[in-house]
């Protein structure tokens, strides 16, 4: 079996195409897709990670020739893109450089913009999403832990996430550079998820009157709640988004972060007006439609690049760090999946046990206590008890070790009979599972 990914990214990909492959978990379509992959004979295991920033087909896939091409096949008739094209664009990682990508994703190393702490929660929402779903199994489990593993020391051992931003704050502070101040300049906040969530405390933070709607009121009221106790004197109100139409006619500095599956602001809805608009849409499909008007700035994700280049010039030093911290972690993932073997830790403990015999018989015979013409039979009597005794232990560490609980065990056992740091047998667990029914991943 294999890790591999396929993926599109900010790095290889514009908006327009990206859209068009995103996949929303809260869309079912997205869980018959997951499901249909999986189904594949080539395809163990696969989590799909989707982003504004990136699509990432994550898998344990016994053929990853295979694999690619079903899910680009896959991937064409779900987003009417030609196969071929798809290709063209998609970078696709086997085995070390499929872990060292992962690892640097969730490390936040290959986002749009550096050190942005969205990522974790999102790659944690993937694999429960797919665990959920039954398409993620114990290999991806231990790769995807492993990458939180690791993501957590680059936080800790670097400055890349200290003064985190993220698009959402690049976002607000494209629209301060724009305007030179944002205190007491209103601002429409469309949706009520983390993207929209960070905008709107960020522009209270700014001092900006901040209105904001979202299809479901409950949810936007909500929010309005906690970032009011969260910011002190914010001035924020909840609209209907009945209203959207003369919200954006109205207010000239609008940022939009929905998981809409379409637009939501179009030409159709814009009245004449000589007032200077700008726009920001952070959805992926975009929630703005294409609009030629020369009084409406739009800026898309991929926009925002100016601030995201001075954000990656101040970040290099620590990133260069960080992906020394991202190249160890990978080369002691594969050296701890080498050392889950546990053949070589069972013939350890029958040697263990052979030794231990061999030895009492000699000193049984030296000491008078055995006959020294017995020793060949005591010898195979001693051997069958040893084998008799380990039987058992020997079938039950076999069909453990393939479990979702089997890492821990399998290192405890070596920790007790070989005297090993059991480096994962307290640290490698998996919080999703572990939050549903206590067990280890």
């Amino acid at each position: 079996m294999s890790y591999c990914i396929l993926s599109y990214s900010h790095k290889n990909t514009d908006i327009s195409l990206r859209e068009r492959l995103a996949l929303d978990p809260k869309n079912p379509a997205s869980g018959v897709f997951l499901k249909e992959i999986v189904e594949n004979k080539f395809i163990e295991e696969a989590l799909i990670l989707s982003t504004c920033n990136r699509i990432e087909f994550i898998l344990n896939a016994s053929n990853p020739q295979k694999a690619q091409e079903y899910i680009l096949s896959k991937l064409s008739d779900y987003s009417r893109i030609g196969a071929d094209k798809l290709q063209e664009h998609a970078d696709f990682y086997e085995d070390i450089a499929a872990i060292h990508h992962l690892f640097s994703v969730a490390s936040s190393l290959d986002s749009l913009v550096i050190g942005e702490t969205q990522i974790s929660g999102q790659l944690k929402n993937a694999f429960k999403f797919s665990y959920d779903l039954g398409c993620c199994g114990l290999e991806l489990s231990r790769a995807i832990h492993f990458a939180f593993r690791c993501a957590a020391s680059v936080r800790n051992s670097t400055n890349i996430s200290k003064n985190a931003v993220s698009v959402a704050s690049v976002a607000v502070s494209k629209a301060k550079e724009i305007l030179g101040t944002l205190k007491d300049r209103e601002a429409l906040v469309i949706g009520a998820g983390e993207m929209s969530t960070l905008c709107a405390k960020h522009l209270l933070n700014a001092g900006a009157k901040v209105i904001l709607t979202n299809r479901d009121i409950d949810k936007a009221n909500t929010l309005s709640k906690e970032l009011k106790q969260d910011v002190e004197n914010a001035s924020l109100h909840v609209d209907s988004f009945k209203n959207i139409a003369k919200l954006i006619n109205q207010i000239p500095l609008i940022f939009s972060a929905t998981g809409a599956p379409h637009s939501i602001i179009t030409k159709d809805m814009l009245e004449a007006s000589s007032m200077e608009r700008f726009w920001f849409d952070l959805a992926v499909p975009r929630d703005i439609e294409e609009i030629q008007d020369p009084k409406i700035k739009i800026f898309a994700v991929d926009d925002l690049q100016d601030i995201v280049k001075k954000n990656l010039a101040i970040r290099e030093e620590q990133a260069r760090i960080a992906y020394g911290i991202v190249g160890r972690f990978t080369q002691e993932f594969f050296d701890w999946l080498q050392s889950l073997n546990v053949d070589p830790i069972i013939k350890n403990i029958r040697q263990l046990a052979k030794d231990s015999a061999l030895k009492e018989l000699q000193r049984g015979i030296s000491k008078g206590f055995l006959p020294k013409e017995y020793e060949k039979n005591i010898e195979k009597t001693l051997h069958n008890a040893f084998n008799a005794f380990l039987h058992q232990f020997t079938i039950s560490l076999k069909n453990v070790a393939n479990t979702p609980k089997g890492d821990s065990i399998v290192e405890s056992v070596r920790f007790l009979f070989g005297g090993d740091d059991p480096k994962m047998a307290e640290k490698y667990k998996c919080e999703h599972i572990e939050e549903k029914s206590n067990k280890h991943c």
